[in-house]
């Protein structure tokens, strides 16, 4: 045997090493934001995973198995850091984005059934004759009934790209036979202002329900709508929004600051301080502004409202925020998953960060927090509020707390002065929202004739419909109990007329009417009579 004959397999073995060398070298280095599942050393759960395709007495799809591990990997890290698989990815983004392409309809399912909510004013829906009410029983000749049935995969089926087509199959009151519609979607806008107009003569009210990319473009909008009025004062509403875009919610900040004023930074082992400042170009510096809050706003609403708190900017009103205070970065993989991994925490201009107390991603106090909040006391007195982070100063010297959430300078706890254990089951079970729907499409066309508010609760009074609601929940298993409904009679029509003129009028003029009797925009109007809204600290750093 030659001598190059007898080195052969060494020259290949080598080169087998130096190849795998230099592949994870560039994997490690080079991958951009692509996630390759590789380790210096040892990698137990590459060669576990190996180990069980090859030696495992049954076949196994390992990338299910993977697919099963991941989530569990990351939630022992943070509650915020997440796997999300391809089609959950496109949902979520669907979500922030300025539009997607759909059918254009709100709905919701009932008994097994598709049921046409809303349909969007000039959407495709409307276009190809769709009304509310409608069931949707079939999508592309295809049964779209059962218990199958669920929101993900409703919205997986409508949705789709731009111009496509969908064939529906719809039943419509008083009609026996299915009659079908072929809809093309189309895209659909995706609002984050979705309430612009003027609490009383002098306050201007904007409702954002996320921060998204063009939540910035809408709020400059819905400003420059109020401009007309001669707005004097400014309410921002951020209940219920989750949050969504840092990038948003730090242009919005730089509105209302003055030059120079520091609205976030993020800081992490890995992520070095980064600082988010005003630039002095806002168009809105010296309006007198209140921002409400609930437990239910986080993330870029803690960021805008702790950026307007700590620089005394305005005055915050409500209940105590969520509490998150993690920073994300996502991460795709190439099917077109990706994860959401915690790399930095975000923190206040006074330097308090708000994320609340965990132990890692399957802290269960951490999960039912806002229960635990509830049972507590919290939402109803101020009292029962506590903080586990240590005191800030504001700009202007006012104490502050970190380590769970912004606490409101005014707080207006829920009114229980009605509240009965009847009420507490009605609504819970999920048996309000249910008549309300059964009652808006049994009279849509009764319903239909009151185009305002005022008319249609008008009307809405006359019908008695705490009773017709205590007979029908009777039906269903919450039995009477006269002398709670009598207590609770307030809180049960003001909810069932809501939730009629949300089914029928628009999203606007749904929160117009819950504003109207809303003890935190009553307290906030006060506090604008009264001159209290805090007044912009003059004083800059250069």
């Amino acid at each position: 045997m030659s001598k190059q004959n007898r080195f052969s397999p060494l020259w290949l073995a080598l080169s087998a090493v130096v190849g795998i060398f230099i592949g994870t070298f560039y994997a490690n280095h080079f991958g951009g934001n692509r996630l390759n599942i590789i380790n210096s050393g040892t990698n137990k759960l590459n060669n576990l995973l190996h180990i069980v395709d090859d030696q495992y007495v049954d076949t196994v799809d390992v990338g299910e198995l993977v697919e099963m591990a991941v989530p569990t990997i990351l939630s022992e890290l943070d509650p915020h850091s997440v796997y999300i698989s391809a089609k959950a990815k496109q949902m979520a983004e669907d979500d922030l984005r300025g539009s997607f392409s759909g059918v254009g309809i709100e709905f919701t399912i009932r008994k097994d059934t598709l049921r046409v909510q809303n349909v969007i004013k000039n959407g495709p829906s409307e276009r190809a004759g769709l009304l509310a009410g409608d069931k949707i029983v079939e999508v592309d000749d295809s049964a779209f009934v059962g218990k199958t049935l669920t929101n993900e995969e409703a919205m997986h089926r409508l949705k789709g790209p731009k111009d496509t087509k969908v064939k529906l199959g719809i039943l419509r009151r008083g009609e026996k036979e299915m009659r079908h519609v072929t809809v093309t979607r189309g895209e659909i806008p995706m609002h984050s202002v979705n309430a612009t107009y003027m609490l009383d003569d002098e306050t201007g009210y904007i409702r954002l329900k996320n921060f998204g990319e063009n939540t910035y473009p809408e709020l400059l909008i819905a400003l420059a709508q109020l401009s007309q009025y001669d707005v004097r004062n400014l309410v921002i509403d951020l209940r219920g929004n989750k949050g969504g875009y840092l990038g948003s919610a730090v242009q919005i900040a730089n509105e209302f600051l003055p030059k120079n004023r520091l609205i976030v930074y993020t800081e992490g082992r890995r992520s070095q301080r980064q600082e988010f400042r005003s630039d002095g170009r806002g168009s809105y510096q010296q309006i007198p502004l209140v921002v409400l809050i609930d437990e239910e706003s986080a993330s870029a609403s803690e960021i805008l409202a702790g950026a307007i708190q700590d620089n005394d900017r305005g005055t915050i009103i409500g209940r105590r925020s969520f509490g998150k205070g993690l920073v994300q970065q996502p991460i795709e993989f190439n099917d077109g998953s990706m994860m959401r991994l915690t790399i930095a925490r975000y923190y206040s201009p006074s330097g308090r960060c708000i994320q609340k107390p965990y132990t890692n991603g399957q802290d269960k106090d951490y999960e039912e927090d806002l229960i635990m909040r509830y049972q507590h006391g919290e939402l109803f007195s101020q009292d029962s509020i506590k903080h586990t982070g240590p005191e800030y100063k504001t700009l202007g010297g006012r104490v502050v707390y970190g380590g769970g959430g912004i606490t409101p300078d005014i707080f207006i706890g829920e009114d229980t002065t009605d509240y009965t254990s009847y009420y507490k089951e009605a609504t819970m079970s999920g048996l309000v929202l249910q008549y309300a729907y059964e009652y808006t499409d049994d009279h849509r066309t009764e319903l239909s004739k009151y185009d305002d508010v005022k008319s249609l609760d008008q009307y809405l009074r006359k019908q008695n419909m705490v009773e017709r609601f205590a007979a029908y929940a009777d039906r269903q298993g919450l039995k009477r109990r006269n002398l709670m409904i009598q207590r609770s009679r307030r809180l049960l029509e003001h909810y069932l007329h809501s939730r009629i003129i949300y089914g029928m009028l628009s999203e606007q003029q749904w929160i117009e009417y819950l504003n109207a009797s809303d003890p935190v925009i009553i307290e906030t109007l006060r506090v604008f009579r009264k001159g209290d809204a805090r007044p912009v600290v003059t004083n800059e750093t250069d």
